[in-house]
């Protein structure tokens, strides 16, 4: 059933002058970085262009998807806002990912407000992936790459001169009727720059290429068909106040930051938003002098997080209406850097960051029966996550050709949380158990950095890196308690549709990668090139799962599981390419773009494979640019999922092709995008979307059928429309 998605938030947008941000790909912006963006440092192994930014930012409401042909990256889940980026096999908070600066963390126990789902893709100007060896000063916490995403920077105007600047935009897409309005405008003098970012975004659910189930109807009214794919509506409204300051050599800027999430589906999870508020206050500093460059940054995130069923699932269960649940989130964090000049070929970077988290993750009473009442369920109590770290890097250019990187960090990572209990006396033995345990744990982390870059000649570089990353457990992962199948299901950071519990006892996970890199090109880097990689990675105490204590889990179905640490390996190898075709001809210029990727994982102890690991994957562009056009035809093929992990009776996937089209047209300052997604309406099922439990009796671990993956969306007709001044 397709869901009534209220237009009023944007309708009130468009009638007060809400619109998107400064294009990416205009020239007066300029991307600074708080440190040296030559160094080898800071040198990311994938980026998006601003060109390649402002083509796809209509394509999809979920930032994450922005990222998605970036060579050793893939996108997990199916919500239309909160993609979960993977970096060759590893993702959600094994990635360090930055917005604007700030280490956000989910507040959700289905990790439904991910860090990239607080900023528009119609706001975001920069996007780095760092997949190989991340230099401590960019890592911490994770045993992935790291992710920088970033809006644009203040603009200031000219001594003397007032600077009035910004643009509007609208988009529509034709599957799932997806609409919203986008905007940005600044007001600056020489040395004060005011801007605002506002969106709004909204969408029903979206129809796959075929049925992929039967058509169902949904206990209470309505009806599910069998191409629609359930829980994937949307709502989503954005706003962003920046003021920034700058003097000789010195700049602040101080960024409030408001969002509103009515509702979002989630056809992997057994439970849907039905609000998340967010509230963000950011304030970073830079500051170069004659010693080197002072980098600081204090924020501050309060999030309010509630979940239930939407009208895709049966809401009613007895005299129950639904499962209400709510989480409160509070996030704070300060970091200090400097980057110090030793000598000419020498580089010191020092840095130490604090991060307080506190979480509340409750479920208020619902009916009078002892499964939902009468008292509060408590999932999490006061849990709390504290990070202390410092760093240190030296970077030395040994001569035109040699250069390395050296780098430590280390970290303790502080947890704890209080005594729970459930709705009734039917959970009082588990939560007995788990209060009767000391919950407070202290791990000292330690990571490594070892980096050599080698370039012989204007044509060629080589780098080899190895590195030792650590990462502890989140709130969920540790403090989760109750075994009972409906709670546990309620619990799941995978969308694979199990129930999981925590484990207090586990251990941090503790990651060594040798990383090898080659890139061939051209002299002048624009007629071709080619980028090779393969990698190796070993973690120790990998966060898998396993069948929970004094459960029975059984293959084809959906089990209750309990987090547990083994031995694991990935490895891989990541290949990109770029080749001119023509340049000047009566057709205009002609490119091929492609990117390659293969990941296997394992785990070491069981032999069963890891879960959602990408199976073999690549996509190939051909771009063409005439005057004020450009055109790209694109294909994106995906190979059979058959590298399963029996333990989480994951689903496989069948083998596609995708084939997409678009274009532009700039003129003046008007720019219109337009295309077609999976042109010939393939039906495929999405390898790491998950399972699909997005209909149904869902909140019954085996209410909703075993073995259908979500399916992938049908063809999409989008256009999108900006205007700059």
């Amino acid at each position: 059933m397709q869901t009534t998605a209220r237009r009023s938030s944007l309708v009130l947008l468009a009638v007060t002058g809400l619109s998107g941000p400064v294009l990416a790909e205009e020239t007066r912006i300029v991307i600074s970085s708080p440190l040296d963006r030559s160094a080898l440092a800071l040198t990311p192994d994938a980026a998006l262009s601003p060109q390649q930014i402002a083509r796809d930012r209509y394509r999809s409401g979920d930032t994450a998807s922005l990222l998605r042909n970036l060579p050793g990256v893939a996108v997990s889940g199916a919500s239309g806002l909160a993609g979960l980026p993977m970096v060759r096999g590893l993702g959600d908070d094994r990635l360090r990912i930055k917005v604007d600066g700030m280490d956000l963390v989910s507040a959700c126990p289905n990790h439904m407000n991910s860090p990239l789902s607080y900023i528009d893709p119609t706001a975001v100007a920069k996007a780095e992936v760092y997949a190989g060896i991340t230099p401590v000063s960019l890592g911490g916490d994770s045993i992935g790459g790291t992710i920088v995403v970033e809006s644009a920077p203040s603009l200031f105007a000219q001594p003397g001169q007032t600077l009035l600047t910004g643009s509007a935009g609208a988009f529509y897409r034709s599957n799932g009727d997806g609409r919203g309005v986008n905007l940005n405008s600044t007001l600056a003098g020489a040395n004060v720059s005011l801007n605002y970012t506002g969106s709004g975004t909204e969408a029903n659910d979206y129809d796959a290429g075929g049925s992929f189930k039967p058509g169902a109807p949904v206990a209470g009214g309505g009806w599910v068909d069998g191409d629609e794919v359930g829980s994937t509506a949307y709502r989503s409204v954005n706003h962003a106040l920046k003021l920034g300051l700058r003097g000789d050599g010195q700049q602040l800027d101080v960024t409030y930051r408001h969002q509103l999430v009515p509702f979002e589906g989630f056809p992997n999870q057994r439970m849907d938003l039905t609000d998340n508020e967010t509230d963000q206050v950011n304030a970073g500093y830079r500051g170069r002098f004659s010693w080197g460059e002072l980098t600081a940054r204090v924020y501050h995130e309060e999030t309010d997080h509630q979940m239930n069923f939407g009208d895709d699932r049966q809401f009613w269960y007895g005299d129950a209406p639904g499962m209400p649940m709510q989480t409160s989130g509070r996030n704070a964090g300060a970091t200090l850097a400097a980057a110090v000049p030793l000598t000419d070929i020498d580089t010191l970077r020092v840095g130490t960051e604090y991060q307080r988290y506190r979480l509340d993750d409750r479920w208020p009473a619902s009916g009078s029966g002892m499964m939902m009442a009468p008292g509060t369920f408590e999932n999490i109590d006061d849990g709390q996550r504290d990070r202390y770290a410092a760093y240190g890097e030296w970077e030395r250019r040994w001569d035109a050709a040699w250069q390395t990187l050296l780098g430590a960090r280390y970290e303790n990572v502080r947890m704890d949380s209080g005594d729970v209990h459930g709705y009734s006396m039917m959970y009082a033995a588990d939560a007995a158990a788990f209060n009767a345990r000391d919950h407070s744990r202290s791990d000292g982390n330690w990571d490594f950095t070892a980096l050599l870059r080698y370039t012989p000649s204007a044509g060629a570089t080589y780098s080899a890196g190895l590195a030792q990353k650590t990462r502890s457990p989140n709130l969920y992962e540790r403090y989760t308690w109750s075994g009972n199948s409906m709670a546990a299901i309620m619990n799941n950071l995978v969308g694979d549709g199990n129930g999981y519990v925590g484990n207090p006892d586990l251990d941090p996970e503790i990651a060594r990668t040798l990383s090898l890199a080659a890139d061939w090109h051209d002299a002048a880097q624009s007629l071709w090139s080619v980028r090779l990689s393969p990698y190796y990675t070993r973690v120790e105490d990998y966060i898998d799962a396993r069948c929970a204590p004094g459960k029975s889990c059984l293959p084809r179905q959906f089990n209750v599981l309990q987090y547990d640490n083994v031995s694991a390996r990935l490895y891989g190898v990541d290949l990109s390419g770029h080749l001119e075709l023509a340049r000047g001809t009566a057709v205009g210029d002609l490119a091929l773009d492609g990117v390659f990727g293969y990941v296997n994982g394992e785990n070491r102890a069981s032999g069963d494979d890891l879960y959602n690991i990408q199976p073999l994957r690549a996509t190939l562009a051909l771009n063409q640019s005439l005057g004020n056009w450009s055109n790209a035809l694109e294909t994106e093929w995906w190979g059979r999922k058959d590298g399963l992990s029996d333990v989480r009776n994951e689903i496989e996937t069948a083998s596609y092709t995708l084939v997409h089209l678009r274009t532009s047209y700039t003129w003046q300052q008007v720019r219109v995008d337009a295309g077609v997604e999976n042109l010939f309406d393939r039906r495929y099922a999405l390898p790491l979307g998950g399972a699909y439990v997005g209909q149904g009796r869902t909140m019954s671990i085996n209410g909703v059928p075993w073995g259908i993956a979500v399916a992938g969306p049908g063809r999409s007709l989008y256009a999108g429309v900006s205007y700059s001044f």
